[in-house]
């Protein structure tokens, strides 16, 4: 066999590197005991893993909250909107005596109490992510919007207008206190 020849050249080289790893693997010792992780460097990973997991938790509430101010937020002057149109109405045709008052009144009635059914199914479909006080702000709006759709059903040409006014007042105050506690747009 030719040294140079390069199979067995690479023969050699092998046998060479078998013959040194039985020699380390023979002076080598074996060290008694159980492998025991560095209790200082494992609480350090322990408390990073645990700050990491809270943060992304915390991060995935936030955008859930944010998520619900938005949707019910940016629903709200919309939908309650169109009651407060449909109320006008009622109250302009309750004041010319309008041949159309009744329609208009159950109209403005109906209007009020969808657009209440629309923020509370907000708020519900909400619950746990919208903050509390603007929760109770958006349940205050559709208390009120309920009491002016009862009141709005209650009136004829002969009833008295101050139940119907301190409702309205209501719904108005609610309305802009939700609209005040709303991030602006």
């Amino acid at each position: 066999m030719k040294v140079l020849d390069p199979r067995g050249f690479g023969l050699v080289c092998a046998l060479a590197a078998i013959t040194v790893g039985l020699v380390v693997a023979g002076c080598g010792s074996q060290i008694q005991g159980t492998a025991n992780p560095n209790q200082s460097d494992l609480a350090a990973y322990k408390s990073d893993a645990a700050s990491s997991s809270a943060a992304a938790t915390s991060s995935k509430r936030a955008a859930a909250q944010a998520k619900a101010i938005s949707d019910n937020c940016g629903q709200f002057p919309t939908t309650t909107g169109v009651g407060v149109s449909k109320y006008n109405e009622f109250v302009d045709a309750h004041d010319k005596n309008a041949p159309d008052y009744v329609a208009k009144r159950d109209l403005a009635a109906s209007t009020l109490e969808d657009a209440a059914t629309k923020v509370e199914t907000g708020v519900s479909a909400a619950t746990g992510v919208l903050p509390d006080e603007l929760a109770a702000k958006f349940t205050d709006y559709v208390t009120a919007a309920r009491g002016l759709a009862a009141e709005t059903r209650r009136m004829v040409y002969t009833a008295p207008v101050d139940p119907l006014n301190v409702a309205s007042r209501r719904v108005n105050d609610a309305r802009n206190a939700v609209r005040d506690a709303c991030p602006k747009r």
